[in-house]
């Protein structure tokens, strides 16, 4: 796998103001509150999308205050939406470690999200521009109708692979598309490189979910949720989706069991298997592969650049990644 610290090398000053920006940026005078910010700080992920901002500015021109703000909104309003996910999901762990709502409770964990959106909200002004503004207002809308369009999909069973598609462009591909857009605009690049970058996050958000989702049907990756898990919580997602449609007559049984909703133990460990050994895994990560190379593909129309290779690697990193 692709070491991280190549990838940052580019932007690695930028990278270092990025996090004591971000930090600087949850702090609160409320005790309770800044206890619930230190968790946050201390389980903090790989910060794969203020990255994109970043290397995206850098690959355009310069990182400017503008790019810095971007890449702190843009986390902190992901931050904020991890929180509010994991209540709704009454998600009891995120990357192996408990979660701010089994910490807590769903009360602190709801207001302690809506501290961190607001304080996300303040840094998008800090920009100073409109059109920035404008993306991230509409980005609000879209990761909250695919949170509620992957609801309606678990509540009424609905296994489709176009609907499946929607929701993770609503919920993973329009963020980071954002992310590269942003940091686009942020370096005053040209329109054709704004939609050239918009089109690579786009690509890529797609990537990065499919292979998000394909975790969950292995056991042996520690990757901080047990297996099995999206489809305990009735998120269909492309292995099996493509399973079903390939399964023949015994598809019909596992589908019945999705529809129950009898989701036992017993019940996923044969819908992992069913998956597997219909060609899931192999289907989904040839449309993830597929993803990865438009996005690549997009990149060589961009000059040749030590940030726009970093972005390279970058894709090659979201699509080899472990966890």
């Amino acid at each position: 796998m692709i070491d991280r610290s190549i990838i940052e090398k580019p932007v690695a000053a930028e990278f270092a103001r990025f996090n004591d920006e971000f930090e600087a940026s949850l702090r609160s005078d409320t005790r309770r509150l800044q206890a619930v910010i230190d968790r946050i700080l201390a389980s903090t992920g790989k910060h794969i999308r203020p990255l994109l901002v970043l290397l995206a500015a850098k690959a355009c021109g310069n990182v400017t205050e503008s790019t810095i703000n971007t890449a702190v909104f843009l986390e902190l309003l992901h931050t904020a939406t991890l929180i509010h996910d994991d209540v709704i999901d009454e998600t009891k762990q995120r990357r192996g470690v408990p979660s701010l709502n089994a910490i807590f409770d769903n009360r602190v964990a709801v207001l302690t999200g809506d501290y961190v959106l607001s304080s996300a909200l303040i840094r998008s002004i800090q920009t100073g521009n409109l059109r920035i503004i404008g993306i991230v207002s509409s980005l609000g809308k879209d990761l909250s109708e695919g949170e509620i369009k992957q609801m309606e999909n678990a509540d009424e069973s609905i296994v489709d692979e176009a609907c499946y598609m929607q929701v993770i462009y609503k919920k993973t591909a329009t963020l980071l598309a954002a992310c590269t857009t942003i940091g686009a605009i942020s370096a005053d690049a040209s329109e054709e490189n704004i939609q050239l970058l918009h089109e690579f996050g786009v690509n890529l958000g797609y990537a990065f979910q499919i292979k998000d989702d394909i975790f969950d049907y292995f056991h042996e990756l520690n990757i901080g949720k047990p297996t099995g898990n999206d489809i305990r919580e009735g998120k269909v997602t492309l292995p099996l989706l493509h399973a079903l449609k390939q399964g023949g007559e015994e598809a019909s049984r596992f589908l019945n069991i999705i529809l129950r909703k009898d989701f036992t133990d017993e019940h996923i460990e044969q819908l992992i298997s069913f998956a597997k050994a219909n060609g899931g895994i192999e289907y989904a990560e040839s449309k993830m592969q597929a993803y990865y190379q438009q996005a690549v593909d997009i990149l060589q129309k961009l000059p040749n650049s030590p940030a726009k290779e970093a972005l390279e690697n970058l894709a090659k990193y979201v699509i080899t990644r472990q966890k």
